[in-house]
């Protein structure tokens, strides 16, 4: 489908394609897309994947809407030239996605799956000759359920050596080929939901105790891993994805703001001070009292050993107000009045430089990415087969509006990913939020690009490539 053809009030899609048209990024920018093996790969018993807690969880009654799994998904697995095909008519020059722990070490330790790593060798091969550089991340939330079922995954201190087996295994295969390496994705929310709310894998409800314990462990983790992933993959790039928040008090109370400090801690500040300054926060390990994680010494410096750039994950702001959440966090989050995606989150898209601006204002870690960015909308097939989602479209063009304004305001942004590819299965929400530039069937996986994926790739094909790049972008 073209932009020009499209059913729908012109002065609407004239406004958001006439923006879109304004958008320019530097040369060798990296304007991608973002995937999770689990959300979208399927194949969970196929070639020797082992099972994952994403596989236990989705399969206990209650976990998941509508109880819907991850057992097939996009069919990822047995889809990907098709997949990558997409990739090129969108002009993706980069692409973000996860390597599946259950399949490269099946009970998360001991013997490697040659099955699945020639699996991502061909991934890896078939993006670098399409023009698309491959973005790897090493844990996306899969944790081997086996590792679960001994000490309760990241509560295990010992679980540091079972991971660093696992990227020693994937960074050797791949580490010729593969520039750029994610140790973790968003270590706040899987540890926080996984372990101390139970609402994603592993179900635990430990609160407090169980997130910082886990989030530890999963820091610990990331600094020792970087010297591995360098040593297996020279000149390459490693990072970590962070799930931040730029953060408002609802009011100019005492009470507001010194919740919005807490909330700001909590989400933010824990992890950045971790791993830039060697040391967690002052003010939150008085916060946490008993329920601060048991540091050993040395530990600190290992999680800030250095890296070459930090991954963002933005959705939206919080306006904070106190309240009775997350105790001993205690706050509330507001929702001011404005448009919302019908995940329930603010469209605001500021937050995106706002949160770039603290970071780099605070911390000044080197390159930044913006690795996640999207929205859940309903999405309409029409009659001549269009998808016609105007307000992601608008979100999307917005929101990159914004990666220009921080990159005019001299913040080393190196790269945009959109989330998502494709709709996919989105965790506790199952199949019912869509955030994908390319719209997916269930029943049939037919896969049809949006016109969000339309605007996209015209932003995408304007951005001239890297010599590692291919040298022409496909026009749609």
């Amino acid at each position: 489908m073209s932009v020009a053809t499209v059913s729908e009030p012109i002065d609407d899609i004239g406004d958001v394609t006439a923006r879109a048209r304004t958008i320019r990024l530097p040369a060798g920018f990296a304007i991608g897309a973002a995937t999770a093996a689990y959300q979208i790969e399927g194949a969970v018993a196929e070639d020797g994947r082992g099972e994952s807690i994403w596989d236990r969880f989705t399969h206990t009654p209650g976990a998941i809407k509508d109880g819907q799994t991850g057992d097939v998904a996009c069919d990822h697995h047995h889809r990907w030239r098709e997949d990558i095909a997409l990739m090129r008519r969108l002009n993706l020059n980069a692409y973000r996605f996860s390597i599946a722990w259950p399949r490269i070490i099946p009970d998360g330790r001991s013997a490697v799956n040659e099955a699945s790593l020639a699996f991502y060798d061909r991934l890896v091969d078939a993006l670098l000759e399409g023009g698309i550089e491959p973005f790897v991340t090493l844990y996306h939330w899969d944790l081997p359920q086996a590792l679960q079922d001994e000490g309760h995954g990241w509560l295990r201190r010992g679980i540091v050596d079972d991971y660093l087996a696992y990227i020693d295994a994937v960074t050797r295969r791949l580490g010729d080929r593969v520039r750029h390496w994610t140790t973790f994705n968003e270590l706040w929310t899987f540890t926080w939901w996984g372990y101390a709310f139970g609402e994603d894998a592993p179900g635990m409800k430990l609160g407090a105790k169980g997130a910082l314990s886990a989030s530890h462990h999963a820091l610990l983790a990331h600094g020792r891993a970087v010297p591995v992933i360098r040593a297996n993959s020279p000149g390459a790039r490693v990072g970590i994805v962070l799930d931040l928040n730029a953060a408002n008090p609802a009011s100019n109370r005492p009470e507001d703001v010194a919740a919005t400090r807490r909330f700001d801690g909590c989400q933010n500040r824990w992890y950045l001070d971790a791993l830039f300054r060697g040391a967690y926060p002052a003010d939150m390990l008085e916060l946490y009292a008993g329920s601060a994680p048991e540091i050993h010494q040395g530990d600190m410096a290992t999680i800030a050993a250095p890296i070459d750039y930090l991954g963002i994950n933005v959705y939206r702001r919080s306006i904070i107000a106190a309240g009775p959440d997350m105790p001993p966090v205690n706050f509330t989050r507001i929702q001011p009045p404005g448009s919302y995606t019908n995940i329930g989150w603010e469209v605001y898209p500021p937050a995106l430089y706002d949160i770039l601006a603290y970071v780099q204002d605070n911390y000044a870690p080197g390159d930044l990415y913006i690795t996640e960015n999207g929205a859940a909308f309903a999405d309409r097939v029409g009659p001549d087969g269009a998808i016609v989602d105007l307000e992601r479209a608008r979100y999307m063009v917005a929101h990159l509006e914004q990666a220009v304004r921080a990159i005019g305001a001299g913040i080393p942004l190196k790269g945009y990913f959109a989330w998502s590819l494709m709709d996919n299965f989105e965790w506790a929400y199952g199949f019912s939020q869509r955030f994908g530039l390319i719209h997916v069937d269930y029943e049939t996986q037919r896969r049809q690009v949006k016109l969000s994926g339309e605007l996209y790739a015209a932003i995408a094909g304007a951005v001239d490539r890297n010599p590692r790049q291919a040298s022409r972008a496909f026009a749609i």
